[in-house]
């Protein structure tokens, strides 16, 4: 069932749990993902970053076959478009109809972010689809990709009021691309952040934090978990094992197969935690 965004995440919110959001690189991820949300009975968001695009050359085919296994599941699933930098693949994403949409200003001056991002939520809420946007730490060296970044909590009210997003992500420790889970999250921050702002909030980096951490981010007033980086690594590495065990193996299937039910049983496993 292909849902909203925003209804998803409100509803976390509400429950005080969380939303796992796992990004798409192939449709062995789509798969997996979907299969894991259906033997939880739970929603999930699947994600398909603006880097995903460049690697397949288009948006198209990815995004409307992860559509296609949303639509077909038997629970609530709501396909994004993540860390979108580019407006005009903004425009194409809500031209297949896809359920929300990622803006990463992040990189801009603050007021041409704003502003950018005010624009965005415009085309956006006009075709009925969901904005995320992301705040970190304005003008910092490092940008919001160091975990030492940090939001305040009245720059995020404010920038919500400025722009009209669903969904704020937040810097409060996490990093993105972390091959290991020791960063360690800000949950006093998170806490004041969550009585700030009233839309649900997003952790990014979430593939170096702990099961621990997650937990305590979730009952801080995170909302949206997005990981990839850790469930690469998890398929990556049955692909290894796989083809160490046979090096005589030619069927990708023999060796996707595997690697994909690794990922299903992993994602089973954070949704429950999440919860």
């Amino acid at each position: 069932m292909l849902r909203s965004l925003r209804d998803l995440a409100t509803d976390a919110q509400f429950r005080g749990v969380g939303l796992g959001a796992f990004n798409v690189i192939h449709l062995e991820h789509a798969t997996a993902f979907a299969r894991a949300a259906e033997r939880a009975g739970r929603p999930v968001v699947l994600q398909i970053s603006e880097n995903a695009v460049k690697y397949h050359g288009a948006l198209e085919p990815l995004c409307l076959a992860t559509m296609a296994i949303a639509r077909a599941a038997s629970v609530p699933i709501s396909v994004h478009l993540d860390h979108a930098e580019d407006v005009d693949l903004v425009r194409e994403a809500v031209s297949y109809g896809i359920s929300s949409v990622m803006y990463d200003g992040s990189r801009l001056p603050d007021d041409q972010n704003r502003a950018t991002t005010r624009d965005v939520v415009s085309l956006c809420h006009q075709a009925g689809v969901d904005v995320e946007a992301e705040l970190g730490e304005v003008g910092g060296k490092n940008g919001v990709h160091d975990p030492a970044a940090r939001t305040a909590p009245a720059d995020a009210a404010q920038f919500v009021a400025d722009t009209g997003v669903d969904l704020l992500a937040v810097a409060v420790g996490s990093s993105h691309a972390m091959t290991t889970r020791n960063a360690h999250l800000d949950e006093e921050l998170i806490r004041a952040i969550r009585a700030a702002v009233t839309v649900p909030l997003v952790l990014h980096g979430s593939s170096g934090v702990s099961d621990d951490g997650m937990r305590g981010a979730i009952v801080a007033g995170m909302t949206k978990i997005n990981v990839s980086t850790h469930l690469n690594k998890v398929f990556t590495g049955s692909v290894r094992a796989s083809l160490a065990r046979d090096p005589s193996l030619v069927d990708s299937r023999k060796w996707l197969g595997p690697a994909r039910s690794v990922v299903e049983d992993e994602v089973l496993r954070l949704l429950q935690l999440y919860g």
